[in-house]
């Protein structure tokens, strides 16, 4: 079933295909948070650290899985725009070798480089065996995190983000279950964490699949298109490529934070890393409207409807703000109840609400700043969106946060604030950037009412 969102009602096509992406997104990082949860009840402190430094080199490594699934969603989106009903048949061969392959370099990569990261992390020694353990057990979930991000991008691609729901739906109550099992009465800490995230992962790949060949009715395949094709790989690098990228090296900065964090010691370590699972719910709302906008803006764009696209933009952006008000008070004022639901040492709980009030700052400003990236990735700009996205974090972020590290007395909420004054930078060039290219599609549409009169006469 393909969505057209080139017709009817911008704001309900928008919050139409933001709902179950929103809900989908929250169930992954539930069953992602739920690892620290049950973690932090269970377990020491030191098996906290371990599992949320760990998660936070995983999550960089999806990051980098996620921008190139991106790239599906918009070539799938532009070809339906375009009128082309077959695409998903024609391209599922390639689309899934090419994750294929990757899944399987980046296993190899994130086993045999576990340590190496966990010292370049400056996990606090206590917390050093467990991390790895808990890298290497998810190294081998690779090939379950490439296959679940593509089938959810091909599904958003032909407009469908309620199947999405449905699939981590079946993990997160999986995950959920053997966490308990294996961190609590099996005592297996850190390690039993990443094995539930795994096993979760795979049984959602599998319930993906046959949603899928569900959903969309006799897809045409066969084996021999799995063989590599390499001007669908090509184009997948040049419209994901550079978000994969930037993603990655985003994350990197984030990871340079808790570095930082870790470098104070395991309360400042497993505080931080309990705040930025805590971030990963709150940024659910603006990551929902970039996907939204993503999808809506290939699809608009590909039926030449630029337009829009920009009324599309001036609404999400609206509707993400207003939910991100009542996020901000949330996490700013009341940021110790929210980190209490991980841990039940008070040190930490304080660490990390201390550090959550820089993010409440953020939630304001990320409902401008998602919109505009997925806005510009829909129209295929993403070499713009990769030089903000690297921009923000490497003139701004990183240097800011080398900074405030170098005071004496600095506080998380100190640390955590280059992230806010980051995004502030990064609204700034997607603005001016908004104008230039407001302009460009101006002159082509009215040089094409032109050229259409000119042959009318």
């Amino acid at each position: 079933m393909q969505k057209d969102f080139s017709k009817g009602s911008i704001f309900l096509s928008l919050t139409e295909f933001a709902i179950p992406v929103f809900f989908a997104m929250f169930l992954q990082s539930l069953y992602g948070a739920v690892d620290l949860m049950v973690v932090g009840h269970f377990a020491l402190s030191e098996d906290v650290a371990s599992v949320s430094t760990g998660a936070m080199v995983l999550q960089s490594i999806t990051s980098l899985i996620t921008g190139l699934s991106t790239a599906v969603t918009v070539i799938l989106s532009r070809r339906i725009g375009e009128g082309e009903k077959n695409a998903l048949s024609e391209s599922i061969g390639a689309f899934l070798s090419f994750f294929v392959l990757l899944s399987l370099a980046l296993t190899l990569i994130l086993f045999f480089s576990r340590g190496f990261i966990s010292h370049l992390m400056q996990v606090p020694e206590e917390a050093l065996l467990g991390a790895e353990d808990y890298m290497g057990i998810c190294s081998f979930g690779m090939l379950a995190i490439s296959l679940y991000n593509l089938i959810g991008a091909l599904f958003r691609g032909i407009g469908d983000s309620l199947s999405p729901l449905f699939t981590v739906l079946v993990a997160t109550f999986i995950n959920i279950g053997l966490d308990f099992l294996f961190v609590g009465p099996l005592n297996m800490g850190a390690k039993g964490a990443a094995l539930a995230t795994v096993i979760a992962q795979a049984s959602s790949v599998l319930f993906s699949i046959l949603l899928l060949r569900r959903k969309t009715g006799r897809v045409r395949f066969s084996f021999m298109s799995l063989i590599p094709n390499w001007r669908v790989y090509l184009r997948i690098v040049k419209i994901g490529g550079p978000l994969a990228l930037s993603d990655v090296l985003v994350s990197i900065s984030f990871l340079f934070l808790m570095s930082i964090a870790n470098s104070l010691g395991v309360i400042a370590s497993a505080g931080v890393g309990v705040a930025e699972k805590i971030c990963a719910f709150i940024m659910l709302l603006p990551s929902s409207f970039m996907q939204s906008m993503t999808a809506f803006v290939a699809q608009n764009e590909g039926a030449g409807h630029p337009e829009r696209s920009m009324k599309g933009l001036k609404i999400a952006i609206l509707m993400s703000l207003f939910m991100g008000s009542i996020l901000f008070y949330i996490s700013f004022f009341h940021g110790d109840i929210l980190t209490g639901i991980f841990t039940r040492d008070e040190e930490v709980v304080s660490s990390g609400a201390d550090y959550l009030k820089a993010y409440g700052i953020d939630t304001l400003l990320t409902s401008f700043l998602f919109c505009f990236a997925g806005y510009f990735t829909g129209k295929g700009k993403t070499l713009f969106v990769m030089a903000n996205g690297l921009m923000g974090a490497f003139l701004v972020r990183v240097p800011l946060a080398y900074l405030f590290s170098r005071f004496d007395g600095m506080t998380l909420f100190m640390l955590g604030c280059s992230v806010p004054i980051s995004t502030v930078f990064q609204i700034s060039l997607c603005l001016i950037y908004l104008l230039i290219t407001y302009r460009k599609d101006k002159r082509i549409s009215m040089h094409s009412e032109d050229s259409s009169r000119v042959l009318a006469k």
